[in-house]
């Protein structure tokens, strides 16, 4: 057999084995052995390529996977998961800049023929748009995330969305430019920094609630940039992939926007938060806030035969998913029925709360999806809520001038009793207050998430 045939073999098991490891990260239980199929289909891929290409200068790729393996071991040990949808927009504006450069280093090079040339040189200026728009738009949501002060508040201004897709028509116009003068790079040059400066607009007038819609969608463009990279290097393997990730991320960002009441046409051209007049905090609260503690909600539990417990960011900022899983086990102990209820968008990244409560070795069946769970709060007797807010805000269903009006949401507020843990009564992600806290069936546990259940388990086991 051919030595093409045999790398061609490769890059087909290599495919194969991608699609496996997507389908496994599709569940919990089966994440762990789709990311490592996934981690074996790249090896193959890589190896493949190396012989293809028949590389010679073996040395300087040895230096780029030791200092790759050394900065990822770093981040993998060092970020906390709280801080894991910061890394994930970095990771998707790598994606991004790569393909920004393997453009640019191809477009000096030579081409054989014509025909050649002209396909080329098309995948070069979509890999570069796509790339460059990746890049810049991951970099602004990183500090979204991050909660940079610069960033932290959106940046609007009137005839926005105009502005926005005269200036991506204006890139699409300097792309058609580049065809036509590939050798120029003045030309390429400008390209470039307009659709840097796209990658800007579209992401910085975007609120951190609807920061999981943006990262699922940056993933998606930077597996765009990815397959037309492949393009332009002649890599099918390449092209496979980074089809794989912009198919998926397209199919997760249209799940997101579902769950967030959001239209998948306003994500893509920056307009993504709902326009309504934010209720005062002071009228919402003043007056109707009921403060409890660990041994009234312990005498709660007494008399519970139903709980559902729903987890939020406040959890995962807290690191209290193991005092969770012990108290639902000390509540299963004594007879009492618990499920978790997962809203698709709570924490900061899609499938942030089902990581930490699966690291937690909470069972798989007990996380319950929010179409599946919501019609059996009326039936519940305890809800017990920890660190989310906006995913539980009642507005949301009840209040059509509010930012967050048709957003779907976890029904607790049909619970016979809510017990929410919060610091304070600060409002969440989309800045608004939550009348869920006023209303007359709910409870406050003020105190750090994690102390708070520990607090409740020692007062469960003393009663």
């Amino acid at each position: 057999m051919e030595q093409q045939h045999l790398i061609d073999l490769a890059y087909l098991v290599a495919g194969i084995l991608f699609i496996m490891g997507l389908k496994g990260l599709t569940h919990p239980r089966t994440a762990v052995r789709g990311n490592l199929l996934g981690a074996i289909g790249m090896l193959i891929a890589v190896v493949a390529t190396l012989c293809d290409h028949q590389v010679l200068d073996y040395q300087t790729i040895i230096i780029g996977i030791f200092l790759g393996s050394l900065i990822g071991a770093v981040m993998a040990i060092k970020v906390q998961m709280t801080a894991m949808p910061q890394l994930v927009a970095l990771f998707n504006g790598l994606g991004g800049g790569a393909s920004v450069l393997v453009a640019f280093a191809s477009l000096t090079a030579e081409n054989t023929t014509e025909t050649e040339s002209l396909i080329t040189n098309v995948a070069i200026v979509c890999s570069a748009l796509i790339g460059a728009v990746t890049f810049w738009g991951s970099l602004v949501a990183f500090g979204k995330l991050q909660e940079l002060s610069f960033l932290r508040k959106p940046a609007r201004f009137s005839g926005q969305q105009v502005v926005n897709l005269l200036l991506a028509a204006a890139t699409l116009l300097l792309g058609l430019l580049v065809l036509g003068y590939p050798q120029d790079m003045t030309y390429f040059s400008i390209f470039l920094i307009a659709a840097s400066v796209l990658g800007i607009t579209l992401v910085i007038p975007i609120g951190g609630a609807d920061m999981p819609v943006v990262i699922a969608l940056l993933n998606s463009y930077s597996g765009l940039a990815a397959a037309a990279t492949g393009f332009v290097v002649d890599n099918n393997v390449l092209i496979v992939a980074g089809s794989l990730v912009g198919a998926s991320g397209v199919i997760l960002t249209k799940i997101m926007c579902k769950a967030m009441n959001r239209s998948l046409f306003h994500v893509l051209f920056g307009v993504l938060e709902a326009v309504g007049e934010v209720a005062d905090a002071d009228e919402v609260y003043s007056g109707k806030i009921k403060s409890t503690s660990a041994d009234e909600v312990a005498m709660l539990y007494d008399s519970a035969e139903r709980v559902i417990i729903v987890p939020g960011y406040g959890m995962a900022v807290a690191q209290a998913q193991h005092a969770v899983r012990e108290l639902a086990n000390e509540l299963e102990s004594r007879g009492v029925e618990v499920e978790f209820a997962i809203h698709p968008v709570a924490g900061r990244m899609p499938g942030h709360m089902n990581v930490l409560l699966a690291e937690a070795e909470v069972p798989y069946e007990k996380l319950k999806e929010m179409d599946e769970i919501n019609p059996s709060f009326a039936q519940t007797d305890v809800v017990l809520v920890i660190g989310a807010n906006d995913v539980v805000n009642p507005d949301a269903r009840n209040d059509p001038t509010s930012p967050i009006a048709g957003m779907p949401i976890l029904n607790v507020d049909q619970a016979r009793t809510v017990v929410v843990v919060k610091r304070s009564l600060s409002p969440g992600f989309a800045g608004v207050p939550n009348p869920l806290f006023a209303a007359d069936n709910c409870l406050m546990f003020f105190g750090d998430g994690k102390q708070a259940i520990l607090d409740l388990n020692r007062a469960l086991k003393e009663s």
